[in-house]
C-alpha cells in the first residue's frame, strides 16, 4: 500500500496554481469555518457534530482524492470542510474538553510541525508544486488540518486569553500575514517556508474577524450573530469559486502564444 501511495502519479498537480484568487478564497474558508463551527458547537452536542462534520468531511477528501489531477469544485470543497471540521475539533477541544487555549495551541503546534518532519524527511520537499503523488497528496492534506487546528486555537489564545480581543487579533494576525510574502519578495525568504508560514496564518486572520462579526456587543464583537456571519460567507466563497473556475477554465482554453 505504502509503496502504491509513492509511485501512483497523478496526470498533474492537485494543488491550485498560488495567486490573489487562491489567497482571497482561503481566507474566506477560514472565516466561514470558525463561524460554522460556532454556530453548530454552540447549539447542538459538540460529539454529533463533530462526527457528522467529520463523515462530511472524508467524503469531501474522497471526492479530491478520486480525481487525477486538480479540479476547482472538489478542491475547494474539501477546504471548506477542511475549515469546518478542523476548527471543529479545536472548538470541541477547549468548549467541550475543558482544554486551555495554551494547552491545545501547543499540542497542535506538534502535531503541525511532527507533521512537517516527516513529511520532509520522506520525500525531501513540502513544495505545494509537487503534489503529484497520491502519498504526497495525503502529506499535505494532513498538514492543511493541522493548520487549521492550530490557527483556530492561536486565534482564540490571543483574543480570549491575552486579552486583545477578536479585532485587534485580526489586524495584528493580517500584518502578521503580510511579512512572509513580503520576505520572500525583497528580502529572499524560502519560497516553501514562506507559503506555510503565510498558509498557518490565514487560519487566525480569518477566525478573528469572523468572530468579531458574530459575537456579542459584551464580548466587543458586532453581534451579527455565527449563522449569519457563515452565510455571509459561504455565498462570498461560492463566488469566488465560481469566478475562479472561469478563469481557469479560460486560461485552459487560450491558444499558446507564438
Amino acid at each position: 500500500m505504502l509503496r502504491f501511495l509513492a509511485t501512483h502519479r497523478f496526470d498533474a498537480s492537485k494543488v491550485p496554481n498560488i495567486g490573489v484568487g487562491f489567497w482571497t478564497i482561503k481566507l474566506l474558508t477560514t472565516a466561514m469555518g470558525e463561524a460554522t463551527s460556532d454556530f453548530f458547537v454552540h447549539r447542538f452536542s459538540p460529539p454529533v457534530v463533530v462526527v457528522v462534520a467529520g463523515l462530511v468531511f472524508l467524503a469531501s477528501l474522497t471526492w479530491q482524492f478520486t480525481r487525477a489531477r486538480y479540479q476547482t469544485l472538489p478542491y475547494w470543497f474539501a477546504v471548506v470542510m477542511v475549515s469546518v471540521f478542523g476548527t471543529m475539533c479545536a472548538d470541541v477541544t477547549h468548549v467541550g474538553l475543558g482544554v486551555p487555549y495554551v494547552v491545545s495551541t501547543s499540542v497542535f503546534a506538534v502535531v503541525l510541525a511532527a507533521i512537517f518532519v516527516t513529511w520532509h524527511r520522506v520525500e525531501r520537499t513540502l513544495s505545494i508544486h509537487s503534489i503529484v503523488t497520491a502519498r504526497r497528496e495525503l502529506f499535505y492534506w494532513a498538514t492543511v488540518t493541522a493548520t487549521f487546528a492550530l490557527g483556530t486555537a492561536t486565534g482564540d489564545l490571543t483574543a480570549v486569553t491575552a486579552h486583545l480581543g477578536y479585532l485587534s487579533s485580526g489586524v495584528m494576525f493580517t500584518l502578521l500575514f503580510a511579512v512572509p510574502g513580503l520576505a520572500f519578495r525583497y528580502a529572499g525568504f524560502d519560497a516553501v517556508a514562506a507559503f506555510w508560514t503565510s498558509y498557518v496564518l490565514t487560519r487566525p486572520l480569518g477566525a478573528s474577524y469572523a468572530d468579531w462579526l458574530g459575537v456579542s456587543h459584551a464580548r466587543g464583537g458586532l453581534a451579527w450573530g455565527p449563522g449569519n456571519v457563515a452565510l455571509l460567507f459561504s455565498a462570498l466563497i461560492i463566488l469566488g469559486v465560481v469566478a475562479l473556475a472561469r478563469s481557469e477554465r479560460a486560461h485552459e482554453e487560450s491558444p499558446p502564444l507564438g
